[in-house]
């Protein structure tokens, strides 16, 4: 097989990158190791900046977003003195966040693909790709039983955290910055009337988060160990810990209700630099992890896109490599704000059993300045809502 740009991963960042490269008239095939149904059912993060909602609407993917997404005007933080209400049409200029399951976005992405007639191939597992320094460069994979090579002028790796695209880069070529949080969330998803805001919480247990997927599903977290064993906790004292760490003390704010899904999700800060290797360029988790607090990890991969998408359609049309060039640079600028507010966020709301006293104080300080603080909260909502984009 033979295209303009191979795409590893059906993700969010392949999906929008096939998308907009296909409304430009530029050759794509998206190859995907895992099945179908497994990626539109894999539940990931749930929280839409306007830029991405923006971005579905500009590739005409978004009408089933605004009809059953949930348009989030605040964001709340609970701690022990109290609730602070980031309200973020007030502080951040009309703008706001919109909540929408990334597996909808999967969804909707992978429709509009094929019903316009675009190459997706799912099961087809990449195994390694060659002559990335040279003007050709080949996918090798597995699909129906065959061995198959996909020959291309670029390659986009899309293929997360543990795919094969960054690892074909040489090791002493890549920067690698990295943080692992002593921690996990132990995230369910529940039948269960969700809370009417975005709510995190500081409590001396440590964190917990309620969400929600829609307006009878809600997604709830609590911090645990990062080798927790999931099997020592029951239902009953998942709930009975999401209602002493969100302060929910009578029980009337947090509903109960069947718990569908279940598990542990690391936390963890990765970014590994430059974001290319000669014809190879690398977008979203397969390049960086930013701790799922900020909500910032689908969000950042549709920001990669948008740059990475403007410099291929120009070296396509008019064989410039200048925004190429500077892909790697324009993008780790966003990455690395992102990762800033991730971190603080991360810090911010966690307990750390490394804390001593006078730190575990200066974190309830820091929340009591916030909570009085209009300079602090409006820096919460603009970096929330998403930050403007970098010039590319």
């Amino acid at each position: 097989m033979r295209t303009q740009v191979g795409i590893v991963g059906a993700g969010p960042a392949g999906l929008f990158l096939s998308l907009i490269l296909q409304r430009a008239g530029v050759e794509c095939v998206v190859l995907e190791a895992r099945s179908r149904d497994y990626v539109e059912s894999r539940v990931r993060a749930g929280v839409l900046e306007e830029g991405t909602v923006a971005l579905m609407d500009e590739l005409g993917a978004g009408e089933r977003l605004h009809r059953e997404g949930m348009p989030d005007p605040r964001l709340d933080i609970r701690f022990h003195g109290g609730v602070i209400h980031i309200d973020l049409p007030v502080l951040t200029p009309g703008k706001i966040v919109t909540v929408y399951g990334q597996q909808e976005v999967v969804k909707d992405l992978i429709a509009a693909r094929l019903a316009r007639g675009g190459t997706i191939l799912f099961e087809a597992e990449a195994a390694h790709i060659d002559g990335l320094d040279g003007t050709r460069p080949t996918i090798h994979f597995k699909h129906e039983g065959r061995d198959e090579t996909l020959e291309c002028d670029i390659v986009a790796g899309c293929d997360g955290f543990h795919g094969i695209c960054r690892s074909a880069i040489p090791e002493h070529l890549l920067t690698v910055y990295d943080r692992i949080f002593p921690f996990g969330w132990l995230g369910i998803l529940a039948e269960a009337r969700p809370f009417p805001e975005m709510s995190y919480s500081n409590h001396e247990r440590g964190f917990a988060l309620a969400s929600r997927r829609s307006p009878k599903l809600s997604r709830l977290y609590v911090q645990c160990a990062a080798d927790e064993d999931i099997a020592g906790w029951s239902d009953r004292r998942i709930w009975d810990e999401l209602h002493m760490r969100l302060y929910d003390k009578d029980g009337g704010e947090l509903f109960e209700g069947p718990i569908l899904q279940r598990g542990v999700t690391p936390v963890r800060a990765y970014i590994a630099a430059p974001m290319r290797h000669g014809r190879m360029f690398l977008a979203g988790d397969a390049v960086h992890i930013v701790p799922p607090t900020g909500a910032k990890g689908l969000n950042l991969a549709a920001a990669d896109v948008r740059v990475l998408s403007r410099a291929l359609i120009e070296f396509f049309r008019v064989g410039s490599t200048e925004r190429l060039d500077r892909y790697s640079d324009t993008c780790l600028k966003r990455v690395w704000k992102g990762v800033r507010y991730s971190n603080y966020m991360t810090s911010l709301l966690h307990r750390f059993d490394t804390h001593t006293p006078f730190e575990r104080r200066v974190q309830q300080a820091e929340l009591e300045y916030v909570a009085g603080s209009l300079a602090a909260r409006t820096t919460i909502g603009e970096n929330y809502v998403g930050l403007p984009f970098e010039e590319d």
